[in-house]
Parts: structure tokens; sequence; C-alpha cells
């Protein structure tokens, strides 16, 4: 991306918040009216949707998305307050959601300059649906004129224990009014955000603006790369080479949001040639798994989560048992792999041991049958290095009971419920 790319938007208040509290809902739909992905995707189901359907003026569903509010700026000096009205985010009875950014006169809204002068709508799924890999899409048709700030994009769900931009950023579509035939596909992460996040942009052919019709924005994501088309055109591909040698953290679940923004240090401010109110209508947004599940939480003896002790993603940490909250910390990804991840790391054997009572830590992934696992459906968990099955120690559902390898034994606290 250009240097005059902006220092990204965090809310880090209703998102971090909302991060770490969030659970997963996958709802699994059908294929109808889908898009055909990209070839390079190994696409096996449509995981999640929102069409839209609905009365005109009717918010939008509260099972799949969440309303931020406030005029914080959002870490850009963005000029809008994002509210949870149904003026500034409504379906049309058309099968549209329209986000609609105003002006504003209402003297209660304040914001990070004084009172407000537009408002307009943010919206996310944090609490409500994750992802690692896929394709993510939304058909928009995006707004027009100086300083007006459509974006579709994602937030890792780690952001409320790692902060932004070691919790990852995809943004999926960015358009910034002065440009109105290009958009921006971007990533953020450690050692390359802000005006150093990593990306193209792509102009719609004829000199055509994007404001006058709907386009199809989508990434294809995998373990090792990352694909953005418009109207199923690629344009940029990003692999974990890319990031000149910083870390890849495109390896675990992320949130999907909708926002609009008005002003900001890239766009920059409205002018007199910019007219309100301005709409961001979306015909439906549409997530598809690719050979990885979404996370879910993993329950063990007496309904307790398996959870990584203190959120934290740092190399041996224990995992445990603990009350079932909905945290990233006990977020779990099984991979095709074999791999059973979280945080953005791997479930691991202490030093790959095979003795009995071996610790199960959370560790950089590095590949070793360490952290192969195996799901039966007996729900056993079981080590491929060793051959042993996850199990809570002293066969023990108390909050902070320690997990460990042991031999197979069909007992309770060898058994676990995925999801």
């Amino acid at each position: 991306m250009a240097a005059a790319h902006r220092a990204r938007r965090r809310s880090l208040g209703a998102v971090v918040l909302l991060v770490a509290t969030a659970l997963v809902t996958v709802v699994l739909m059908s294929l109808t009216r889908s898009v055909a992905p990209h070839a390079g995707a190994a696409v096996v189901g449509q995981s999640w949707s929102d069409e839209f359907d609905g009365a005109a003026g009717r918010a939008p569903d509260a099972a799949k998305w969440t309303l931020e509010t406030g005029g914080s700026g959002f870490g850009n000096h963005e000029l809008q307050y994002y509210t949870s009205s149904t003026s500034n985010a409504a379906l049309d009875g058309q099968g549209h959601l329209v986000i609609t950014a105003r002006k504003s006169s209402d003297a209660g809204l304040g914001c990070w300059y004084g009172q407000c002068q537009y408002t307009s709508a943010r919206l996310n799924t944090a609490k409500t649906f994750t992802q690692a890999y896929g394709r993510f899409e939304a058909r928009i048709k995006i707004p027009r004129g100086q300083g007006v700030w459509p974006a579709f994009w994602m937030l890792g769900n780690d952001l409320g224990s790692v902060g932004w931009p070691g919790s990852g950023e995809i943004d999926i579509m960015e358009n910034i009014g002065r440009e109105p035939n290009t958009v921006h596909g971007t990533v953020h992460g450690p050692g390359y955000s802000g005006a150093g996040g990593l990306g193209a942009p792509y102009n719609l052919p004829g000199g055509r603006a994007f404001a006058d019709d709907f386009h199809v924005f989508a990434v294809d994501w995998s373990p090792n790369s990352l694909v953005w088309s418009v109207d199923g055109t690629t344009y940029k591909t990003l692999t974990p080479a890319d990031t000149g040698g910083h870390k890849w953290v495109f390896d675990h679940p992320f949130f999907v949001i909708l926002n609009l923004a008005v002003g900001g240090d890239w766009p920059g401010s409205p002018d007199a040639s910019t007219s309100f109110p301005q709409t961001m209508t979306v015909d439906y947004v549409r997530a598809s798994s690719a050979g990885a599940p979404a996370a879910r939480p993993v329950r063990g003896i007496g309904g307790m989560c398996v959870d990584v002790a203190g959120g934290s993603d740092a190399d041996r940490t224990p995992v445990q048992l603990h009350d079932c909250t909905g945290s990233a910390a006990q977020q779990w990804t099984i991979g095709g792999d074999g791999t059973v991840r979280a945080l953005g790391k791997c479930l691991d054997v202490a030093g790959g041991s095979t003795a009995d009572g071996a610790v199960v830590q959370l560790y950089t992934c590095n590949g070793t049958n360490a952290q192969k696992w195996t799901y039966t459906a007996g729900r056993d968990l079981t080590n491929t290095g060793g051959g042993k099955c996850l199990d809570a120690k002293g066969n023990s559902s108390a909050d902070g009971t320690r997990l460990q390898t042991w031999s197979c034994t069909g007992a309770a606290n060898q058994k676990w419920t995925v999801g």
C-alpha cells in the first residue's frame, strides 16, 4: 500500500470488549445465489451469510451483527459518530442493507473534536461469527464524494488479548472518495501496519466509478496465501514471504466488519463538493469454509472449556479447564493438518514427550508430531506423537485443572466435545 495509507482504525473500546467475550456461531447456509469462488480456493461449503432479507426499515439482524457506537475517531481522526439507529443502518425491503452517512446537528453527540458533524454506522460479527481460512465476499454499491470512506474488512479474534496490529487485519475492500474508480486490498500485522500495510489497489476498467453499480469484493484465504479479487478478477496475492521476515499473523479466526466512515487522516474531510446523505448498499455478505472449520470451544469433563491460561499467547503457556466464557482463549480450530489452534498458536505436548503426565501447553506451530492430534468418533483427542489422549489431571473438573497426555482409558476426563 502507498505511503499515504493511514494508521488503521481500531476501536479499542467496543470491539476489544466484544472480542474478549465473543461466542462463535456457525450458521450453515445453502449455496443459493453463490458467486463462483476463486479457482485456487478449496471451498467446501458456505459457513455463514446474511442476505439482508426483511422489511424496509428493520435493523440489521442482531443474531448476526453488533452495531458499534461512538465518536472517538477510531485511531484515524474520523469525523462521524457511529450510532445504532436505523437512520444509519437499516434494511431497504429489497434484500439490501443500507448504511447511511448523514450530516448531524445533534448537540447531544460528542466527538473527539467537539459536537459531531456526521453520523454513520459500523457493524461487526465479533460476538456471532469468526473463521480462519476460506472465502469472504460481499456485493456492495459504495458511496461517492470527497471524504467518504466505505470498508469491508476483518480483524483477528485475539484483538482483545494481543492488540492491534498483532491480531492482524485484512482489508477486503476500502475506497476513499477522491479515488472513485479505485479500491484497495491490504493487510496489517506486526512490522507492516498503517502506512506500511501490504496490498494493492484495483482500478475499475474504463475509468468507471465503483459508486455507479454493485461489485463483488472478495478475498480467498488459505494458511499460506491471501488472494484479492473484484468481480472475479484477481488483482493481488500475498504470502508469508511478502512480510519481510515479520510474523504472518493470518493463521487464526477473524471476524467481519462493515462500516462507512466520514473524514479521517487518509481520505481527508468532506468539502463543498460532497453531498449528504451518502449510502453504502450491501446486497450480501458470505463466508465459505475451505478445509478449516470455524473456531469453536472444546468442552471436557463437567462441561468445562479448554482454555489458554490467562489468555496469554506466550510459548509454554499452560492449557487448562476453565469456566466457559467465550473468550478467544477458548476458541479452537481443529485443522485438516492435525493441529489444534488458539490465539494463533498450537496445542503442544511439551518437549514432544510420550510419557504419561506430559504437560500440554500452547506453543508456536512447528509441524512436529507433538502438535498433531486426531479427534475420534469416541470423542478422544489423541496426540499423534505419543498415541496418548488429552487428559484432565486427576479426573478433575475444577476450574484451573491443567491438561496433560495420558494413556487412553475411555474415562470422562478424556472425553471432549467440539462446538
